[in-house]
């Protein structure tokens, strides 16, 4: 097999074609898209059938999944952090139905909060889901790990969890495949009591689920993905994931020789780490997001021979990075290898040049200025950028779906007008629900979907309810006069704002939807046209 240069997303996409996958699911979630667009765009996915397509939310990918892995097919599942609290339930009640084919649950955590509303740490939820973790420190371990957690999968016949963070998902190295595995071939549970889970099976599966714990312990004592570097010195180091290769670029770096133990297949191998440990008086421990195993490594009663992020060590919130971890171990040039050249200027986020949310909010601004209450909430998304200048249009943005039934409660609490606004891939992901309690109890809201015709804060990958919006909503049961589209240009810009001051009056459930494609789908589908026509 030839070496390739791939992202972190794409060594895990890669690994799982060349593991035998038969599908895919995911939502799309920045850092972890690019999985299953290189899937997508895979000549050799395309030409093995592998199922492929975006799924309205976390959780239906999940359940999706789950069911691929019933009929014994192995099975890939893709989001980022928060979209585990989405897929939530699914995910906790899989790990006591268990699995048949092997099934990989990758999760994308976004410390400092790149392009997220939180950093919460996924390794978290598998502790609590009693589930395998496996975090990779590079590429190449991704590679492998990947094909790795497939047959693990099998033989604990359990889902695994994969934790990846920003930093690897998108940083490229050299990979070198392995020869494929064939599919599994269709073999579906006849195993009821598995996965019926009625109070008297689950107890017994949870029940077997708890006695694995040895089993999965026992595994990651020996497993590959953790390993110690041998050094001199009372003060050592414990990396988890991708702290490992910035605690190694900082001790090459600076000719450093302290001991170090890489860690990245949880649950924790105790054993190993308490052999370790004893040889040492001091032992910083350095991992990517909470700190979840300084925690428990430290004790409740508190252990001064470790330090990290709970004694300030190194910072509680935040990105890791090799400056960090060389100021945290007393490399003096810590502090001059964080300078960023001149050249790389801050620049704020902002909406697209053209962008129809653009229009939109300058059109709620001005019928907002009869008001005297001017509140928007707002939804997740590109849109979402409205909250800066020159709009500050926004008041809200707490999770996905949470505009609509904000808006809702506010309207409850007797706010006039009670405005959303929402994207209209958010919209299906989990708008629609807020929007039927909004139906039942007959309340006074104006529901704006910003629709772009894709989902465009990942990149424009399709939209679940494309050209459906205004069924949707009818279904749901919006009263049809009061589902309104509006073109959001600016020679329909009078015309809109007469729409959107009938409906804010109106006193009941009110749907417009700001009906433009996005302008850089729209860019893509010209210069794609072109390269098509003869010249």
């Amino acid at each position: 097999m030839n070496p390739q240069l791939l992202l972190g997303a794409e060594a895990i996409a890669l690994a799982a074609i060349d593991a035998g996958i038969s599908g895919v699911y995911a939502y799309p979630g920045t850092p972890s898209t690019e999985i299953t667009e290189f899937i997508q765009q895979s000549d050799v996915a395309r030409q093995k059938g592998i199922h492929s397509a975006w799924a309205t939310n976390e959780k239906t990918a999940y359940e999706a999944a789950l069911g691929m892995s019933y009929a014994g097919k192995r099975t890939l599942i893709c989001m980022k952090h928060v979209g585990l609290n989405v897929a939530a339930d699914a995910f906790i009640n899989s790990a006591i139905t268990g699995v048949h084919g092997g099934m990989v649950v990758v999760v994308a955590d976004d410390p400092s909060m790149h392009s997220s509303q939180n950093e919460q740490d996924t390794r978290v939820y598998g502790k609590f889901a009693f589930l395998p973790v496996i975090e990779p420190s590079e590429q190449q371990e991704t590679y492998d790990a990947v094909r790795y957690a497939f047959d693990f999968s099998e033989e604990m016949q359990l889902p695994v969890l994969l934790r990846i963070t920003t930093r690897l998902s998108h940083a490229r190295s050299i990979v070198l495949p392995k020869a494929p595995r064939d599919e599994n071939p269709f073999n579906p549970s006849t195993d009821k009591r598995k996965w019926i889970l009625l109070p008297v099976n689950a107890r017994v599966n949870y029940a077997k689920l708890l006695d694995k714990q040895k089993q999965l312990t026992a595994v990651s004592e020996s497993s590959f993905l953790n390993k110690e570097i041998a050094g001199t010195g009372k003060k050592a180091v414990i990396a988890f994931g991708i702290a490992f290769s910035y605690v190694m670029e900082v001790r090459e770096s600076a000719q450093l020789d302290f001991p170090v133990l890489k860690i990245s297949h949880y649950p924790l191998p105790d054993k190993t780490i308490r052999a370790f440990t004893e040889h040492y008086d001091d032992i910083l421990i350095v991992e990517e997001g909470y700190p979840v195993y300084e925690e428990l490594l430290k004790g409740y009663f508190g252990n001064s021979k470790f330090h990290g992020r709970l004694d300030g060590t190194l910072p509680r919130t935040g990105e890791l990075s090799p400056d960090i971890l060389a100021k945290a171990l007393g490399v003096e040039d810590g502090e001059a290898r964080q300078a960023i050249p001149s050249v790389v200027a801050g620049r704020p986020p902002m909406l697209c040049q053209g962008c129809s949310h653009r229009d939109v909010f300058e059109e709620l601004n001005t019928v907002f200025e009869a008001y005297p209450e001017k509140h928007l909430f707002s939804d997740i998304g590109c849109y979402t950028l409205g909250a800066l200048p020159p709009f500050s249009a926004i008041n809200t943005c707490v999770d996905m779906g949470a505009s609509v039934t904000m808006a809702k409660g506010a309207a409850d609490a007797g706010l006039h007008p009670a405005v959303a606004v929402i994207g209209d891939s958010t919209f299906t992901h989990s708008g629609m629900t807020g929007l039927l309690d909004a139906v039942n109890d007959r309340s006074p809201v104006t529901i704006i979907i910003s629709d772009n015709s894709t989902t465009a804060m990942t990149g424009g990958q399709n939209s679940a309810g494309t050209g459906r919006l205004f069924d949707i909503c009818k279904g749901i049961g919006v009263e049809e006069a009061h589902i309104r589209t509006i073109i959001p240009l600016k020679k329909n810009s009078e015309e809109n704002k007469a729409i959107l001051k009938e409906e804010m009056e109106y006193k009941g459930v009110s749907v417009i939807i700001a009906q433009r494609e996005c302008v850089q789908t729209a860019s893509r589908k010209r210069r794609e046209k072109a390269k098509e026509t003869p010249a």
